[in-house]
């Protein structure tokens, strides 16, 4: 087979591990890409922030598309399906990663979790990953999901809307018997309990962020925690002033989700192509980490300090604050945050040693991923 030439966003990792034995690469920053620099493509590698459309593609000989993300809200599906453009996401590959970013946010605003109950809205994969987590850990929570025709945890949004934290992981829907855009409206965000907890990591103009910022510029007490805003990278700066904690879309930013979301679309592609997939080698080199419990801290306290250990999302916090004082806009700003971000290991990657835990704490660090030894 011929080289193919492939153009792939530059915050794709692992790119040429994954894709160098078929093609030769080019990277291109993902949110300006142009027509023009896809003249002589094959393949096209985007992330979430490339909007792949008609406007894009109509004039390039580009025959597949591959995301290597989760959502396909910046995919206009259709229009590839009538131009035989092959294409595909990557369903699921950092939903562990979001599902650490809840614990991690809630425990650094010392927020014991154990003791609520949850209200999950969208049921995918993160939100199924999620709910099976809180399963396991005792935790009651409700589903707010129109999708799915069976779920043991089903309830209405209202219901979902009244427990003490309420997570948002659905997918953005414009159109159609269910759309998604707007789900959180004004009307919606009034009937959260005003010592209530939201939780937005999935996308953000599934939340009116105008009338979230209302509601929060009201003094109404209620704990607001966004990872993904409307409008990116030129968030809302006033919103952000008014929330508990914001992060610029990182959530899912662990370099096991990456690495997972490139692999993913080179077996699509491989599929495409009508080559053998195999399992490709892993691209993880970095070491298994220990931890260390503080003996001088029990029970949530002891939880917390290990999770944040782990990662801790108030740092993510502070540069977003910053980015728009330091760089000559915000949205720049936001932008190189994800473009620069650190490598964030799961907790798959930590071990814990020794007894200083009593068994219950180590059995919810053990379904949280943790290595407890």
């Amino acid at each position: 087979m011929n080289k193919l030439n492939i153009v792939a966003d530059e915050n794709i990792p692992a790119l040429e591990a994954c894709f160098g034995d078929i093609g030769h690469i080019q990277r291109v920053p993902g949110r300006s890409l142009t027509s023009e620099q896809l003249d002589t493509a094959d393949i096209l590698l985007v992330r979430s922030v490339t909007q792949v459309n008609a406007h894009l593609l109509a004039s390039t000989p580009i025959k597949f598309v591959g995301s290597c993300t989760i959502g396909i809200d910046h995919l206009d599906t259709t229009w590839l399906a009538q131009q035989n453009i092959g294409w595909s996401a990557a369903p699921g590959c950092n939903a562990n990663s979001v599902v650490e970013y809840v614990f991690c946010a809630l425990a650094a605003l010392e927020i014991d979790w154990r003791r609520h109950s949850f209200g999950i809205i969208g049921c995918g994969n993160v939100g199924g990953l999620l709910q099976r987590r809180l399963r396991q850990l005792g935790i009651a929570c409700l589903v707010y999901d129109p999708w799915l025709t069976e779920n043991p945890d089903a309830a209405t949004l209202d219901e979902v809307l009244q427990q003490g934290v309420i997570c948002l992981h659905a997918p953005l829907v414009s159109g159609g018997r269910h759309p998604s855009l707007h789900l959180l409206g004004a009307e919606q965000l009034q009937k959260i309990p005003a010592d209530g907890i939201l939780i937005s990591a999935g996308r953000g103009a599934v939340v009116d962020n105008s009338a979230l910022r209302a509601r929060l510029e009201r003094g109404k007490p209620l704990t607001a925690i966004l990872d993904v805003w409307e409008n990116e990278p030129a968030i809302d700066p006033q919103l952000l002033q008014t929330v508990a904690l914001g992060t610029p879309h990182i959530a899912g930013y662990s370099h096991d989700g990456k690495l997972a979301g490139t692999r993913m679309i080179r077996a699509a592609l491989n599929r495409f192509l009508q080559l053998p997939v195999s399992e490709p080698a892993d691209q993880t080199t970095a070491e298994r980490r220990q931890l260390e419990a503080d003996s001088g801290k029990e029970g949530f306290a002891a939880l917390r300090s290990l999770l944040l250990q782990m990662y801790d999302p108030r740092d993510d916090d502070r540069r977003l604050r910053e980015a728009g004082n330091i760089h000559p806009s915000m949205a720049q700003g936001f932008d190189r945050l994800r473009r620069e971000y650190s490598q964030r290991l799961e907790f798959s990657h930590y071990q814990l040693a020794g007894e200083k835990l009593d068994s219950q704490l180590r059995s919810q660090l053990a379904i949280l991923g943790l290595r407890c030894s």
